[in-house]
């Protein structure tokens, strides 16, 4: 990359998720890091700057807004690495991360939104592997722990010659925190387009949708069980494994995490195995109430997607929903966790467990650690990106960047397990 004014850009830095990863950089990079904050406001880019204190006194400040191409390209010129948390990225990313891709500038941002992923493989990846560009989506809780937790147990799977990765499930095992109005927004935008789009309708159901070589994938997902257990399955995603006695119920990130998880797969040559066979699930227990438990999470989501697809629904939910800006306050925020395993059987029949968590608010606290180490090691790291053009946390940055995150108490452990294999069905 030549040189460049600057290391770092933080746009749309006055948000929700901006100040939090503005404060993990301003904690984590020297004076020898040249930062910018950015958006569309000065006043409030000033208050953030200085609320930030002496280590930002000197980062510079840009007003430019997410419609302004022109604008952006120039930004995007000035810097090795621009970072947004503008969503929804499907109405406000797309200049963002054009600008990146014509320009040579990697990118990384916080996106969920499978549609955005989705076009920015189609429109942007040629340019950006032109140019010299990682534009890396998902780089907060949406989707660093699966993807790199599928990725650290493949290589430790590689590592011991046991084959490659066939079923693996994750569990959510333990999660708390909040959601903010930009997550709603992003999820009523998506439930909106998938309603009047026939051709969204079928990307968001294909579980290898953001394959760039869709023709070399399976021809679908899992195999649908036939008859009246199948029907209801399909219509209430719960699941008792028979050998531990455990339910499950639906991952609210599982449709989109799952396809971040395929896509490095497919990025990598299909290093973590051909017979990789993946999916989520929250665990609810083996206790009486935990059938009721996980139908009432399946119920409860599917009606939350369908009534924010309706007009008239969707009215009535926005009165009680978090509007984009507002999120959980400090308090919630600290008492934030999550703990997940994952569960993987080898194609030599290899069982393994690895577990993921960090004590942080998932979607806030925790994202800015992720994402600010994302930027951190994009900007500073000899050895990244390991991939350009559109690219996965697991496929851009790997292991430098898991070894960043162990180093701020987030956990990536993998073990041999003989106690019985993964939740199937």
């Amino acid at each position: 990359m030549p040189a460049r004014e600057l290391d770092i850009v933080l746009y749309g830095a006055t948000g929700f998720v901006g100040p939090l990863t503005a404060v993990h950089l301003a904690r984590h990079t020297g004076p020898d890091v040249r930062v910018a904050l950015a958006g569309r406001s000065r006043p409030k880019l000033e208050a953030l700057r200085a609320e930030l204190g002496q280590d930002a006194a000197q980062w510079e400040l840009v007003t430019v807004d997410a419609s302004d191409g022109p604008g952006l390209r120039v930004l995007a010129a000035r810097t090795r690495v621009l970072a947004s948390t503008v969503g929804p990225y499907v109405a406000y990313g797309k200049e963002v991360a054009r600008a990146c891709a014509e320009e040579g500038t990697h990118y990384a941002d916080l996106t969920g939104e499978l549609l955005f992923v989705r076009w920015s493989l189609d429109e942007l990846d040629v340019t950006a592997r032109e140019t010299g560009a990682a534009i890396v989506h998902a780089c907060g809780f949406d989707s660093i722990p699966s993807d790199l937790g599928v990725l650290t147990t493949a290589q430790r799977v590689a590592a011991d010659g046991e084959g490659t990765l066939a079923a693996t499930t994750l569990l959510v095992r333990s999660l708390k925190g909040g959601l903010s109005g930009g997550t709603i927004d992003s999820m009523r935008r998506q439930a909106i387009t998938a309603r009047s789009t026939p051709g969204a309708r079928r990307v968001l159901g294909d579980p290898y949708a953001l394959s760039p070589r869709r023709a070399d994938e399976p021809s679908s997902g899992r195999r649908r069980s036939s008859g009246l257990r199948g029907r209801l399955r399909r219509l209430v995603p719960i699941d008792r494994d028979p050998g531990t006695g455990r339910w499950t119920g639906p991952f609210v990130m599982a449709s989109f995490n799952t396809r971040i998880v395929r896509l490095s797969n497919t990025l990598s040559d299909w290093s973590y195995g051909r017979d990789l066979r993946y999916r989520e699930v929250t665990d609810f227990g083996s206790g009486p109430m935990s059938p009721v438990m996980a139908g009432g999470m399946a119920v409860g989501l599917g009606g939350l997607v369908t009534g924010l697809s309706w007009t008239p629904t969707r009215a009535v939910l926005d009165r009680f929903l978090p509007r984009p800006g507002e999120g959980p306050d400090p308090e919630a925020r600290a008492a934030g966790r999550f703990r997940f395993d994952i569960r993987a059987t080898t194609t030599t029949g290899a069982r393994y467990r690895t577990r993921v968590g960090a004590d942080r608010d998932p979607g806030y606290g925790g994202t800015a650690v992720m994402f600010g180490e994302t930027i951190l090691s994009l900007a500073l790291d000899a050895d990244v990106p390991q991939r350009v053009g559109v690219a996965t946390p697991a496929t851009a940055l790997g292991e430098v960047l898991v070894d960043r995150l162990r180093a701020q108490d987030f956990t990536f452990e993998v073990e041999r397990d003989d106690s019985g294999g993964p939740v199937t069905g």
